[in-house]
């Protein structure tokens, strides 16, 4: 019998990755405090993580983390719907429901299972899932295997997006949307997508993983920050590994939504509920989050003189206002090298190439954070002046420390 060998196929598919600079590595790092990382012997300034608020080694977040290990234990034990449902969990999500604005809120153990369930519920093997091209891949994939159609308008195109839902007007219709794109920084046209749902009569979906936390008041995301209540953003999904520092996703909306995702979503369904010690953790992140303006206000200042250092440099920046910060480059080739050259100046950041990103699009995606230091951000920028291959920036910048 001569049919193929599946894992040979797949080491074939490694070995043209790897020919083409292309090949994903692991690596291990062995301690993180704050934006400092070790890796083996070297200590790094990392600029990679998406701690956005520096909340994930908060002395406050890792006693509650401990106190309710010693309560509950380490692990979940069993699904929600068994008894993997503690007070810690339900905590949290009341605790979510009224920061989001929301009725109530749905824990999932990460976002790719969150947008997951939300979609084999809603969709449930039929309609239509318009989404961005650039939206998450966690988005794009859940619309693939809940087994609606997908269909795709051009980033941040209202009137795209308008085409694809009238392609198929008598449909049900989900719109699915991040809303700050993770590998771009910018953030999605909240309340124009929102009055085309109202228009069309489709459902609105908003993936706020890199809103929440930074965005709108008390840091309630993106949504809340474009003004959009419950009934202009029905299904509101939120991941808390980012700017709060913690793990897992949820969901926010009304009964009907939440009582639908409970018995319909197989990812939440058939899944070990998180650690409830966890959850005791994450709460008490989200009440910081809720009540610490001023790591917001530094987020803020660190993206500026980041911004305005890079402008001086002439880099080339995407228009962001976010921490996600990236420097388009093009070649994937190029954009490693600029990354192992900062990285033998004591800073990483990550190269970030295809597929992640079209062909053509790689960047360095320098993501800041409140743990920065205004001498970190200056770092960066000596740093990127040195090992950018663009004609004049260090030149620009060694005018700029004659001034």
């Amino acid at each position: 019998m001569n049919r193929p060998d599946l894992l040979q196929m797949l080491s074939t598919r490694c070995a043209e990755r790897e020919r083409s600079g292309l090949l994903r590595r692991l690596r291990t790092f062995e301690h993180v405090r704050g934006a400092h990382v070790r890796v083996g012997d070297r200590e790094l300034l990392g600029f990679c993580s998406n701690d956005y608020l520096g909340l994930a080694q908060d002395a406050r977040v890792i006693a509650a983390l401990k106190r309710a290990a010693d309560e509950c234990g380490a692990g979940g034990a069993s699904a929600h719907l068994i008894c993997g449902h503690r007070h810690e969990h339900a905590m949290l999500e009341e605790e979510l429901a009224d920061w989001t604005g929301r009725k109530r809120a749905l824990l999932f153990s990460s976002g790719w299972l969150a947008n997951l369930g939300a979609m084999q519920a809603l969709l449930d093997g039929d309609g239509v899932c318009v989404q961005d091209k650039l939206n998450h891949a966690s988005l794009l994939d859940a619309a693939k295997l809940a087994g609606g159609k997908l269909r795709r308008y051009p980033h941040a195109d209202v009137a795209g997006a308008a085409r694809q839902l009238d392609a198929s007007p008598d449909a049900p219709a989900l719109l699915a949307s991040d809303g700050v794109f993770s590998m771009d920084g910018d953030v999605a046209p909240l309340r124009e997508l929102a009055t085309l749902c109202r228009r069309e009569n489709a459902t609105l979906m908003i993936d706020d993983a890199h809103g929440l936390g930074v965005l709108g008041p008390e840091g309630a995301g993106s949504v809340a920050a474009a003004g959009l209540a419950q009934d202009e953003v029905p299904v509101l999904m939120a991941t808390l590994g980012k700017a709060v520092g913690g793990m897992g996703a949820f969901i926010a909306g009304n009964d009907a939504l939440i009582d639908g995702l409970t018995q319909f979503a197989r990812s939440y369904v058939y899944t070990t509920a998180s650690p409830p010690a966890l959850a005791a953790a994450t709460l008490a992140a989200v009440r910081i989050v809720r009540s610490e303006d001023s790591r917001r206000e530094k987020l803020a200042a660190m993206i500026a003189r980041f911004r305005a250092g890079a402008s001086q440099l002439g880099l080339p920046l995407a228009d962001s206002s976010t921490p996600i910060q990236p420097i388009l480059l093009g070649d994937a080739g190029t954009t490693s090298a600029v990354s192992r050259a900062l990285e033998a100046r004591g800073l990483l950041v990550t190269a970030i190439r295809p597929p992640t990103v079209p062909a053509g699009a790689a960047r360095l995606r320098v993501t800041l954070s409140a743990a920065h230091e205004e001498a970190d951000i200056d770092r960066l920028l000596d740093a990127l002046a040195q090992a950018m291959p663009i004609e004049g920036a260090a030149q620009k910048q060694a005018a700029a420390g004659a001034d």
